[in-house]
């Protein structure tokens, strides 16, 4: 057992262990360690190497405290995986401002997995994302497209998805193709409105700035200056993802995303998705990252069920293998 304390103002302490110790009970989980406050003594105790990395996650959140910023258990897992890792000093970096929503909202990374994404945008022209439901995917591409636009680095914004259904199961409905596909794209609608405001995006949109449409009608095209994002990417075909890689053009960057344990395509049609990953892992300016359960950053509850499904996936492929 080892016992480490650090010197610390009641309302910085108060901030950091979270309300009703919420935070504490976070470091407890993550850890096995215990946080108390004891005069304006922080004092953190538990198996060594456990105490070593919360006191190291402890400093890096103590600015963020200091700051007046409200700490979340989602915040303190981040800074723990950094820690683990000894990148702890990357939190602030993480927490770097992408976008800002329309209504003033700074969009920041809040996970680790989400500040290794968005660095690997930073550095490479096509990214591959690959993560469960609620790990910010598509919204963080779609902020990290907005700010390009906004920055002057691109001249258009491209967003698209496969629509799986867009044949016959659909041809029953009202309208023209796009009506009949725009369900698919309502994901995308709003993020772009959620960052933009629905006035600049119907401005954006009239005026070609922002293009948001099904896959199928990428065909032939080459996309110069865009930022070009392919949503739910794991129902691809793998001719569909080639011609979709194939439409990049100069001065254009590509964002991948999708979830491999979500693949609708017909049984026996493999996924463009999990092809490319394949065929293009060793591609220099090609960057893949995976995010997972720890990653999401809807309801907790969200978290917990992505694991129970891994868990349930992992039982089966065990007993598969021992038969």
């Amino acid at each position: 057992m080892k016992v480490d304390t650090i010197p610390m103002e009641i309302p910085t302490a108060m901030a950091l262990l979270g309300a009703y110790d919420s935070n504490a009970h976070t470091f407890a989980k993550q850890l096995g360690v215990s946080l108390t406050l004891q005069g304006n003594m922080l004092t953190v105790s538990g198996e060594p190497e456990a105490v070593e990395i919360a006191m190291r996650a402890v400093n890096a959140l103590v600015p963020m405290a200091e700051a007046g910023e409200d700490i979340h258990s989602r915040d303190v897992v981040g800074v723990i995986a950094l820690a683990r890792e000894g990148a702890e000093q990357d939190w602030y970096a993480a927490r770097r401002t992408i976008a800002i929503t329309s209504r003033g909202k700074p969009i920041r990374c809040r996970t680790a997995g989400q500040h290794r994404y968005m660095r690997l945008v930073d550095q490479n022209e096509l990214v591959f994302c690959v993560g469960p439901a609620g790990t910010g995917k598509t919204y963080l591409a779609v902020a990290r497209a907005v700010a390009s636009y906004r920055n002057k680095e691109v001249e258009r914004i491209i967003l698209t998805r496969p629509a799986v259904e867009a044949g016959e199961r659909l041809g029953f409905l009202p309208g023209d193709m796009q009506q009949k596909v725009d369900p698919y794209l309502r994901p995308l609608y709003d993020a772009l409105i959620d960052l933009l405001g629905q006035d600049n995006f119907v401005q954006y949109a009239s005026r070609g700035v922002i293009e948001v449409a099904p896959l199928a009608y990428m065909r032939g095209r080459t996309l110069s200056n865009s930022y070009i994002i392919l949503d739910e990417a794991q129902n691809t075909t793998r001719e569909q993802m080639k011609m979709f890689l194939t439409r990049m053009g100069e001065g254009s960057r590509v964002i991948v995303t999708g979830d491999t344990t979500q693949i609708d395509l017909p049984r026996g049609v493999e996924s463009g998705m999990l092809d490319a990953l394949d065929v293009l892992r060793s591609v220099e300016g090609v960057g893949i990252c995976r995010l997972g359960s720890v990653d999401v950053v809807r309801h907790d509850l969200v978290q917990r069920i992505v694991d129970a499904y891994d868990s349930r996936q992992a039982d089966k492929k065990d007993t598969k293998d021992d038969l």
